[in-house]
C-alpha cells in the first residue's frame, strides 16, 4: 500500500513538473503570457484614446491610419520574422520584435504631430508581427506537443483581461495622466516578461537556413509588401465608395491577388488537405467572428438603444466563453481536428442566432454570442497546435507567419466588405444592412466548417477513423 502511494505521489509530482506551470516551464509560460497580455492591452486600449489623440494633435484626417498603420506594417514584418526565425531560431527575432515594439511605444507616446504618431503605430506593428511569430515557434521548441494545447489556451486567456479592462484603463489613464502614458507607461512593463524568457531561449538549437526558402525570401518580402499595400488600398476603396476611388480599390485587389498566394502554403485558397486547410480555416473563422463582433455593438446601440457599456457587456460574455472553451480543449485528450470542426459549427451557429436575435431584440444576443465565442475558443488554439504539428522544424516560422497573415487579413477584409454593405443600405435601413452583413459572416464561417473537414491528409483521416 505504501509503495503504491509513494509511486502515485511521484507520478503526480512528475506530472506537475511537466505541466506548463511546473518548475521546468513556469518562467517561459509566464513570460509568454505576459508578453501577449501587453500586446493585447495596447491593442484594446488604443481604440479608447484615439479620439483624444486626434483632438490633441489636430489629426482627424489621419484618424483611420492610427489603426491601419499597424496592419500594413505587420504584414511584411510577419513574413520577415518567419524567415528570420527559421534561419536563426526564435530568440533573437523575439528580442528584436519586443525592442521594436518598445521603440514604437516611445515614438507614439512622444509624438508632437499626428503623422509621427501614425509612424510610431507602424513601428509597433513591425514589432508585434515579428514578436508573435517568434512566440509561436518558441512554443514549438520549448514545450512537448502534449502541452502545446494548454499553452495556446493560456494565450487565449491572456486576451481576456485586456478585453475586459483595456478600454476602461486606457480611458482612465488618458483622463488622469494624459493619453501619452497609455503608450509610455507600457514600456517598463515589457522588461519583466523579457527577462523571464531569456533562460528559456538560451541554448535553443538553430535549424539553419533552408536553401529553397533563402532563395525565395526576397520574393516573399515583395509579395508581403504587395499584399499589405493592396489591403490598404482595397480597404480605403471600401471606406470611400465611388467611381473616382474605384481604380484605387481595383489596384489594391490586384496587389492582394498577386501577393497573397505567395505568403500562404500552396493550395490554401483551393482548400487542399492538411496545412493549407488549417491556415484557410483560421482566416475564415477569424474573419467571420471578428466581423460579427465589430457590428454587434453598432446593432445594439443603434437599433435597440443600448448604452456603450451594455453593448460592451455582450462582447465580454463572448470573450469569457472563448476563454472557457479554450481552457477545456487544452486539457482534453480529444484530437485537435475534432475541436476545430466543433468550433467552426458553433461559430456559424452563433453568428446565425445572433443575427436573428439582433433583428428582434437585444439581450438574447448576449446568450447567442457566447456560442460564437466558445466556437473560437475550441478552434483557434487547436489550429495553432495543428499548424506546428504539420510543419517541419525549419518551416515553423514561415507557417506561423502564414497563420498570422490569415488572421489579420481575414478579419480586416471581411470587416471592410461588411462595412461597405452596411453603408450601401444607409443609416435609415440599418437593420436590413446588418442582416445582410450577418448573412455574409455566417456564410464565411460555413465555408470554414467545410474546410475543417480537410485538416488531415486522406491517409491520416482513414487512420484516425479506424483508431476511433
Amino acid at each position: 500500500m505504501t509503495a503504491t502511494t509513494d509511486a502515485s505521489v511521484q507520478e503526480g509530482a512528475e506530472a506537475r513538473e511537466e505541466g506548463v506551470l511546473g518548475p521546468r516551464h513556469r518562467a517561459a509560460t509566464l513570460g509568454i503570457v505576459l508578453v501577449v497580455t501587453l500586446l493585447a492591452f495596447e491593442s484594446m486600449a488604443v481604440s479608447t484614446v484615439m479620439p483624444v489623440v486626434t483632438r490633441d494633435l489636430d489629426g482627424l484626417a489621419l484618424y483611420a491610419w492610427g489603426f491601419s498603420a499597424t496592419l500594413i506594417a505587420s504584414l511584411p514584418a510577419t513574413v520577415l520574422g518567419g524567415g528570420w526565425v527559421d534561419r536563426s531560431g526564435p530568440a533573437r527575432p523575439l528580442l528584436a520584435g519586443l525592442g521594436t515594439f518598445v521603440a514604437g511605444l516611445a515614438a507614439a507616446g512622444a509624438a508632437p504631430a499626428m503623422w509621427l504618431f501614425v509612424a510610431g503605430r507602424a513601428v509597433q506593428g513591425v514589432g508585434t508581427g515579428i514578436a508573435m511569430v517568434s512566440v509561436y515557434v518558441l512554443i514549438a521548441r520549448v514545450y512537448p506537443e502534449r502541452l502545446r494545447p494548454r499553452v495556446f489556451a493560456a494565450l487565449s486567456a491572456a486576451w481576456v483581461l485586456p478585453s475586459l479592462l483595456g478600454p476602461a484603463l486606457g480611458g482612465l489613464a488618458a483622463e488622469r495622466l494624459g493619453w501619452r502614458w497609455v503608450f509610455l507607461g507600457l514600456i517598463p512593463l515589457v522588461v519583466p516578461p523579457t527577462l523571464m524568457l531569456v533562460p528559456a531561449m538560451r541554448g535553443l538549437r538553430r535549424t539553419g537556413p533552408a536553401r529553397e526558402r533563402a532563395r525565395g525570401a526576397s520574393r516573399r518580402y515583395l509579395a508581403a509588401v504587395a499584399a499589405a499595400v493592396g489591403a490598404a488600398a482595397l480597404l480605403y476603396g471600401l471606406d470611400h465608395p465611388g467611381w473616382a476611388v474605384l481604380p484605387v480599390a481595383l489596384a489594391g485587389l490586384a496587389g492582394l491577388v498577386t501577393g497573397l498566394p505567395r505568403l500562404l502554403p500552396p493550395g490554401t485558397l483551393l482548400m487542399r488537405r492538411g496545412l493549407p486547410s488549417v491556415v484557410l480555416v483560421r482566416g475564415l473563422l477569424s474573419g467571420a467572428f471578428f466581423g460579427m463582433d465589430v457590428f454587434i455593438p453598432l446593432a445594439l446601440t443603434s437599433l435597440h438603444g443600448f448604452s456603450p457599456t451594455q453593448a460592451g457587456a455582450v462582447l465580454t460574455v463572448a470573450a469569457l466563453g472563448w476563454s472557457a472553451a479554450s481552457q477545456y480543449q487544452g486539457r482534453s485528450r480529444r484530437p485537435q481536428a475534432f475541436f476545430v470542426r466543433l468550433g467552426a459549427v458553433l461559430v456559424t451557429a452563433g453568428i446565425a442566432a445572433s443575427v436573428l436575435a439582433l433583428q428582434l431584440t437585444g439581450w438574447p444576443a448576449a446568450v447567442t454570442w457566447i456560442i460564437g465565442g466558445a466556437g473560437m475558443g475550441f478552434a483557434i488554439g487547436s489550429l495553432s497546435v495543428l499548424m506546428l504539428r504539420l510543419s517541419p522544424e525549419d518551416e515553423q516560422g514561415a507557417n506561423s507567419s502564414a497563420l498570422q497573415i490569415a488572421d489579420t487579413l481575414g478579419s480586416s477584409l471581411v470587416v471592410g466588405v461588411a462595412g461597405a454593405l452596411v453603408t450601401a443600405f444607409g443609416t435609415d435601413r440599418l437593420a436590413p444592412g446588418l442582416g445582410v452583413a450577418g448573412a455574409v459572416f455566417a456564410a464565411i464561417a460555413g465555408i470554414g466548417a467545410v474546410a475543417a473537414l480537410r485538416l488531415e491528409s486522406r491517409q491520416e483521416s482513414h487512420r484516425n477513423g479506424a483508431s476511433a
